[in-house]
């Protein structure tokens, strides 16, 4: 093994609470889980950049039936951009560890553009990151075989050389696939644990 290729949501940064979940759904109004079947189901193309923030809740609003404004449309933004933000600081010791062992880092997320300038203005350990693979600017998501296909080329090396880890066992076996070693996460001392054995 010689990168590590990360997913950043359920590994390095936290999914969203219940807390924030609440946020966004007492912002929009209306039925709970109709608001997160419309929110999921119209977030692939924004992932991939197809669509802005603005089309997305529209889409998102025209779905329940939802009267869209300017003002609503900035607040569902900023309520979501603040769903996405929290870190795992362990896992991003994790990341200054392996950089210290020579370990070579990617990154590879499915993630919309207003998301990740703000991951690029607030986090400074992306700069560890030799490869970032937002979703939104190589215009392919996870589990796409062309979003691991960018990350592998980027990285220039053999697909066998990467250890791919994500908390969705769908995107992992999709990595290994493609014939990326694959580590399904749980924790941050779990994952340590594995790359421990694999480091020379």
């Amino acid at each position: 093994m010689k990168a590590v290729l990360f997913d950043m949501f359920g590994v390095i940064a936290r999914v969203q609470s219940p807390e924030s979940q609440g946020v966004l759904e007492r912002t929009a109004g209306g039925d709970r889980d109709r608001f997160w079947q419309a929110y999921w189901s119209q977030r692939a193309p924004y992932d991939r950049g197809d669509v802005t923030g603005p089309a997305y809740w529209k889409g998102v609003c025209a779905e329940l039936g939802i009267t869209l404004d300017e003002r609503l449309t900035a607040d569902l933004i900023a309520a979501d951009l603040a769903s996405w933000s929290e870190i795992d600081g362990r896992s991003v010791e994790l990341l200054g560890a392996l950089a210290d062992r020579g370990v070579t880092l990617g990154l590879l997320s499915n993630i919309p553009e207003e998301l990740a300038v703000q991951y690029e203005t607030t986090q400074p350990w992306l700069g560890g990151f030799m490869v970032l693979g937002f979703s939104c600017r190589i215009r392919s998501a996870k589990p796409e075989p062309a979003a691991y296909q960018w990350c592998v080329r980027e990285l220039g090396l053999p697909p066998g050389d990467i250890l791919f880890v994500d908390d969705r066992a769908e995107n992992v076996h999709a990595a290994r696939e493609l014939g990326l070693q694959g580590h399904v996460f749980t924790t941050p001392d779990d994952l340590w644990t594995v790359l421990e054995a694999a480091l020379p």
